[in-house]
């Protein structure tokens, strides 16, 4: 946090503002090094400073706060600075794409996926989550069989284990 009295003893000690010193310590780089060169705009610039340096530092310390909450936020502390939970922000979570949602139906269900349970457990339509299956089929990461019941089913042969219940042709 800046203060307000460095403030002064910093524009007091730069000849009255003239090397401007304060603007440095306000993180004001860029008017700091007009002011070196100018001699303070011609002490114009200092003057104002004078008046005007508690509103600079007020300034200076939200331009503080508001990079160190930047800062805080993309690491995720600003949210739970705020009261937010992991828990909370959970819902808000990238979309698992439909060929993620496949593998792992599949994975859960001993290497056997149905469009169904597929639709079931993504935002897809039966009719897509079919023509997801059916183009990691025809890529050869799934096969189509049948099960003695009749229902097709696509086998995803890494998933599955060695005794299957599925007629042979």
């Amino acid at each position: 946090m800046y203060k307000v009295g460095i403030a002064y003893l910093l524009w007091l000690f730069s000849g009255f503002g003239a090397l401007g010193f304060h603007r440095f310590y306000l993180n004001k780089p860029v008017t700091g090094v007009l002011w070196i060169m100018t001699g303070g705009l011609g002490m114009v610039g200092s003057a104002y400073d004078f008046f005007t340096l508690p509103n600079q530092v007020r300034e200076a310390n939200i331009r503080a706060e508001v990079r160190k909450a930047l800062d805080m936020g993309a690491r995720g502390s600003l949210a739970a600075r705020f009261g937010y939970t992991a828990e909370d922000r959970s819902e808000y979570r990238q979309k698992e794409s439909l060929e993620r949602t496949i593998l792992r139906v599949a994975k859960k269900n001993a290497g056997l996926a149905t469009p169904s349970e597929v639709a079931l457990e993504s935002e897809a339509t039966i009719e897509n989550a079919r023509a997801a299956l059916d183009k990691l089929a025809s890529k050869g990461f799934a096969e189509l069989r049948v099960r003695k019941s009749g229902a097709i089913v696509y086998a995803f042969p890494e998933f599955m284990s060695d005794d299957s219940p599925f007629e042979d042709f």
